[in-house]
């Protein structure tokens, strides 16, 4: 197995690839506040009496702040260390977390260096559109089934759906199961809605299983209860391929619009058509970027028919 990771334009996307095949991805966006980087940064809100506070930051972020000192106040500089990354939800966006800190300031590491991966140019094959096409949906298929994932404030909750004798389908689930966990990046709350199963030992059959496929994987979890749910918690740095699709669509198409971009043949300019939502998030160092990488011009067209996911790239002449 070998971690490669790609160098994009907005974004660091990383695959854990064998023998020809994904099987997990995680994603970074240096543009935002990222686990691991220690920056000076302003504590604008303070409750009285409370450890926990509001810093801004220089790039415009804000973060919660935990384990303040007692005589940090209001409009001091202080550094911190990011904890977790900002993640989305429907109707909100979950602050990044830090804490005070007198290490010196550092950036977030790339993901090459956090996995020691392989820097490539592209990954083999279609891998990296595949993985995000199950993101997009949230709908994972596996023979005689299949999961829905839907991430929600308190915990990404997964449904499974499929015609096979409710054993037989929570038995079958949980290999494709462990998969989604891994390409999805997932972390945090993880709830799992298993058929329901009478008998205790086919609860206590599907338990063993799932301890089998997530072996690998630092986590804690419930034993299936009367009514087939799991719980699964580990530890979560920041959003998940899945949040970012669902909370970030428009952002994260434009980086796979930029991704697709870097891969087009021929001479003249390459033109961007996407969705105006998906236009609005081109910024306009990036398609600088985008421009010495092709040493081509670049232009961009809006298209209110497209999908978000669905823009494409292609050469004009110049």
């Amino acid at each position: 197995m070998t971690w490669l990771v790609e160098q994009g334009i907005g974004e660091e996307r990383a695959l854990l690839v064998e023998n020809g095949r994904a099987i997990a991805a995680k994603v970074q966006w240096p543009d935002e506040l990222v686990a691991g980087a220690v920056l000076e940064g302003i504590l604008v809100a303070r409750a009285r009496n409370s450890p926990r506070g509001r810093a801004l930051f220089a790039g415009g972020e804000e973060a919660l702040v935990d384990k303040l000192p007692r005589d940090a106040s209001e409009g001091a500089q202080m550094r911190f260390e990011i904890t977790r990354g900002a993640v989305g939800e429907a109707a909100r966006r979950k602050l990044a977390q830090a804490r005070p800190t007198d290490a010196p300031e550092r950036p977030a590491m790339p993901l090459a260096g956090k996995l020691g991966a392989r820097v490539v140019r592209r990954f083999p094959d279609n891998l990296w559109e595949e993985v995000l096409d199950e993101c997009w949906s949230g709908i994972v298929d596996f023979s005689g089934g299949s999961l829905h994932f839907s991430p929600t404030p308190a915990m990404v909750v997964v449904d499974i759906d499929g015609t096979m004798r409710p054993r037989d389908l929570a038995l079958a689930a949980v290999p494709a199961l462990a998969r989604a966990i891994a390409l999805f990046d997932l972390g945090g709350v993880i709830g799992v809605d298993f058929p329901t199963l009478q008998a205790k030992d086919d609860r206590k059959a599907v338990d063993a299983a799932l301890g089998v496929a997530l072996a690998d994987w630092d986590h804690e979890r419930t034993a299936m209860n009367g009514f087939g749910f799991v719980q699964l918690v580990a530890r979560m740095e920041g959003p998940s391929l899945l949040h970012r699709t669902r909370f970030q669509r428009a952002a994260a198409a434009a980086r796979l619009l930029l991704r697709r971009a870097e891969d087009v043949p021929g001479a003249g300019a390459v033109l961007l058509t996407a969705h105006p939502a998906v236009i609005a998030c081109l910024a306009e160092d990036w398609l600088a970027e985008l421009k010495r990488r092709l040493g081509r011009d670049v232009l961009v067209k809006a298209d209110a028919a497209l999908a978000l996911e669905s823009g494409f790239a292609q050469a004009v002449p110049a």
